[in-house]
């Protein structure tokens, strides 16, 4: 018999499961044992490797959209511009975040849902980032409510967050959607607070897009958003490679993209993800979509900010039009909200791409924005 055999039986799946009793024979001190601990170790991470190979092998259908398929979804849930509606029904949307250091992003991803059509775009940000955010534009209502821990002294972190929350809560059933983590950075006690501001939102159904500072949150607490289908993750190749490596415990695959990424939702528990690349591949665990429309060659910084705004507004749009049509609607609105985005955003960076070439800044892609949707759908 193999020295071997006794330590492991082959399972029903085609993988190798460990009997812990035998295990605990093999932790001896001499050099044989280790050796075999060692060789267990590799076995176990080898049928690992195969189980998540194999589960690849699921069938899972990509829907590449045309331009055609694209102006349907936008115009079927833009809303018109009607003289009868009032101020606020056309989108009220919440940025979380802006610190001492990052304070274009909340401001790009809050300016680009006004562009876009929103009425109301707020940003809650850090006391050190208000007043700047303030001076960029006097169209965003600025909250300067958010702490830092260099800020404060221990005693008085608790009774900080709780402020914090409090001001928070008491706008959020205003708020058609929240975009957490443009410039948020990583201060542990800012984080801990924008924790507890996405539990009270799950609470309330407020739709969430989370993005940036927001993504690495949340990598690191996956509770936070799984299972909630009223969520976007927007991440980039990094921020993709971390979840990837945190829920499935593999490394990205490019030839099985699309459905590795369908199991990352599906693993998350249904949320919206989109993968932000040279194509956006969006799924929501069903299904996988990709927008692969012509973007900018130029990467400059932002631009997923813009999206961040962007998919927010289509989103809340869809989730609409889904309580005003009801049954007949039977399409995820973040996935459709997430299509929407990723288009807009490619159209709007290919136009300034036209204008300002290798110069081509965020501040122009948003320019961008209004002849963008007009393309994709004409004002009636």
């Amino acid at each position: 018999m193999h020295p071997l055999y006794p330590i492991f039986k082959h399972g029903m799946n085609g993988c190798f499961t460990f009997l812990n009793s035998h295990i605990d024979r093999i932790l001896a001190t001499d050099a044989v044992s280790r050796r075999q601990h060692f060789l267990l170790r590799c076995l176990r991470e080898n049928c690992s490797n195969i189980s998540m190979e194999s589960s690849y092998k699921t069938k899972c259908t990509i829907h590449s959209l045309s331009q055609s398929d694209i102006s349907r979804i936008v115009r079927s849930i833009v809303p018109p511009l009607d003289p009868g509606r009032h101020k606020g029904q056309a989108g009220k949307i919440a940025v979380i975040g802006g610190c001492r250091e990052y304070t274009g992003a909340p401001y790009f991803a809050a300016i680009s849902a006004l562009k876009i059509g929103a009425d109301l775009s707020h940003v809650f940000c850090t006391t050190d980032a208000a007043t700047v955010i303030k001076s960029y534009s006097p169209e965003l209502i600025v909250h300067p409510v958010l702490e830092e821990s260099y800020n404060l002294r221990s005693e008085n972190k608790l009774p900080t967050s709780k402020r914090v929350l409090a001001d928070v809560v008491k706008w959020m059933e205003r708020f058609d959607c929240l975009i957490i983590g443009p410039g948020l950075g990583r201060d542990p006690f800012l984080l801990e607070c924008v924790s507890e501001i996405i539990q009270h939102a799950r609470k309330e159904n407020i739709p969430l897009v989370i993005d940036g500072d927001g993504l690495f949150l949340v990598t690191n607490n996956l509770e936070l958003v799984k299972g909630y289908h009223l969520t976007v993750l927007t991440p980039n190749v990094n921020e993709y490679k971390r979840l990837i490596q945190k829920v499935l415990e593999c490394d990205v695959s490019d030839e099985d993209a699309p459905q590795q990424l369908q199991m990352l939702s599906k693993r998350l528990g249904g949320v919206t993800i989109l993968q932000k690349g040279k194509n956006d591949l969006i799924s929501d665990g069903e299904t996988v979509e990709m927008v692969s429309i012509f973007g900018s060659p130029r990467r400059c910084g932002g631009q997923g900010d813009i999206l961040s705004g962007s998919v927010a507004l289509f989103s809340s749009w869809a989730r609409s039009m889904k309580a005003t049509r009801g049954a007949g609607f039977t399409e995820n609105p973040m996935i459709l909200g997430s299509i929407a985005g990723s288009a807009l955003l490619r159209r709007a960076a290919s136009l300034a791409f036209e204008n300002k070439k290798r110069s081509t800044l965020t501040t122009d892609i948003i320019e961008c924005l209004g002849r963008s949707l007009e393309d994709l759908c004409p004002t009636m």
